[in-house]
């Protein structure tokens, strides 16, 4: 007989056993209170982009220049770039893991979305090193690796040149975190553009490269970096962006220039461009192209905006000495809705996670009002809600508004500085996330009706089938009950602790 110290007779199973054996052990990396051990490193990636957006054609494209620094003690013979758009490429795996219940009939626009065959993969023309030479490659669905004539060293930085190109999709027909929606009574579109570039991935000291696939529900891990983006699109577009317009004097008229600057001190959300000016704008049909310059500094993702039909609002929000722009641009067909309510959201959210966690360090807040779903990036995220034709719209969906529009600008915090791996733990952006949207909506309405947080919320799913409950410390693709998992159930014991164990004072202090 071969004795395992492993072996179940010898393994705690007692609930309130200490957690010595489950923690990992502390190292040069991490200490083992679980912060930056001394020889912490983290990547970094730049990026220069032009990007040109096609409103004829519904396509984009780019040319990017990477710059990637090794500030890890590994030589790396090889770098690793996300391709998230290939999700929807002909060879995808995303329709191998999907799945679905045979019923006895089907709604036209699921039968539609199964059948779809549209090809919205990356187009890649070339990847290049600084010399013009084409880099050995190995394409893996949403993954390429990079192969290099000699490995980077520790403290080296590399670059190359990637130009690529994809077709857009329809976010109301087919889905999708980013996309466009087409308005047919106008002939206009809306863009709401993200994970529109190849992207480097995540490598550190746990796990290496963090190289698994983007199957559309994990999310995203993504090395911080500084952005030089311009974008180009037809003249009478307005684009709303991650980073800080450079070129104002080019791209905004006088008037919108002076509002800006009447935003930053008002007491009330000041139009940038009216609804008045926005319906005369939707109208026209610019030949022109005009380019906008964004540069944002230390940021993992980048995403933008862009449509002729924007109307746009902003507001200054104080935190100490600095002053963040508070703004949403939403089509006619968010209002009167969006006017009333989004920036005042967006900045209630800058205050109340700042107060709660640590002061927002970005320089704007952006909420982009889109017709699909809630989805986040830095500075920016695009948000669902209109009222119908008339104006006229329930207080189920004024309050669906609000707590989207706190919860995705929330997600600046988490995971967007506090750079969590979406892709493997969900719970650790969206639940520490739903826990502060939370106390935010227990802030903007003291009855608020809040989704999840308090503990009556989720008796239903914690009395359900166990086999259907799974660990919070679950991979994204494998969660049962993706909602009440990775949103409810940490939202909740976030708030059983602060309200009931360990007292708002103690658990405030540990939580900051």
């Amino acid at each position: 007989m071969v004795f395992s110290l492993f072996s179940q007779e010898n393994i705690n199973t007692n609930k309130f056993r200490q957690l010595k054996q489950e923690l990992p052990t502390p190292n040069v990396y991490r200490t083992a209170a679980g912060t930056p051990g001394h020889e912490y490193y983290q990547q970094k990636a730049d990026y220069e982009m032009n990007i040109l957006l096609d409103d004829e054609k519904q396509r984009i494209s780019g040319t990017e220049t990477i710059t990637y620094w090794n500030n890890s003690p590994d030589p790396l013979p090889y770098l690793w770039i996300q391709l998230d758009q290939n999700r929807r490429a002909k060879d995808s795996d995303t329709k191998k893991v999907s799945t679905s219940s045979i019923e006895d009939s089907i709604s036209f626009k699921s039968f539609k979305k199964m059948l779809n065959d549209f090809d919205g993969g990356f187009k890649l023309a070339y990847i290049q090193d600084m010399n013009g030479k084409d880099l050995p490659t190995m394409l893996n669905k949403t993954m390429l690796r990079i192969d290099l004539d000699k490995p980077l060293k520790t403290g080296e930085s590399y670059s190359f040149k990637i130009k690529w190109w994809y077709n857009i999709n329809d976010r109301l027909q087919i889905g999708g975190r980013s996309g466009y929606e087409y308005f047919k009574e106008e002939d206009n579109y809306l863009y709401t553009i993200a994970q529109f570039f190849p992207r480097m991935a995540v490598y550190n000291d746990v796990e290496g490269w963090q190289n698994k696939q983007f199957l559309g529900r994990g999310e995203f891990t993504l090395p911080f970096g500084d952005y030089k983006v311009s974008i180009t699109t037809p003249a009478d577009h307005t684009i709303a962006s991650t980073g800080v317009l450079q070129n104002p004097d080019k791209v905004l008229s006088k008037d919108q220039i002076e509002r800006l600057k009447e935003a930053e001190t008002a007491s009330q959300p000041v139009f940038i461009t009216t609804e008045k000016e926005a319906k005369k704008i939707e109208k026209g049909r610019s030949k022109d192209m005009k380019t906008w310059i964004f540069h944002a500094e230390n940021v993992r993702d980048f995403g933008f905006a862009s449509s002729r039909k924007f109307i746009w609002d902003a507001i200054g929000v104080k935190l100490g000495e600095r002053t963040i722009m508070a703004m949403s641009y939403y089509p006619k067909e968010g209002n009167p809705l969006w006017e009333l309510y989004s920036t005042k959201a967006v900045a209630h959210t800058i205050r109340s996670y700042s107060e709660h966690t640590f002061d927002y360090p970005y320089p704007v807040a952006i909420s982009v009002n889109a017709a699909s779903i809630g989805m986040e990036y830095p500075m920016i995220c695009f948000n669902y809600g209109r009222p119908e034709k008339d104006g006229t719209y329930t207080e189920r969906l004024k309050y669906g508004v609000i707590s989207v529009i706190i919860h995705e600008v929330g997600h600046n915090f988490f995971p967007m500085i506090v750079n969590s791996d979406e892709r493997q733990w969900t719970w650790m952006d969206e639940g520490l996330n739903t826990f502060c949207q939370y106390m935010a909506e227990m802030e903007w309405d003291i009855d608020y009706p809040s989704r999840r947080g308090p503990a009556y919320k989720i008796t239903d799913y914690m009395k359900g089938d166990k086999n259907k409950i799974s660990p919070i410390m679950t991979n994204s693709e494998s969660i049962f009950q993706f909602g009440n998992n990775a949103y409810g159930k940490p939202a909740t014991a976030l708030n059983i602790l602060r309200e009931t164990i360990m007292g708002r004072e103690q658990f405030d202090f540990a939580f900051k």
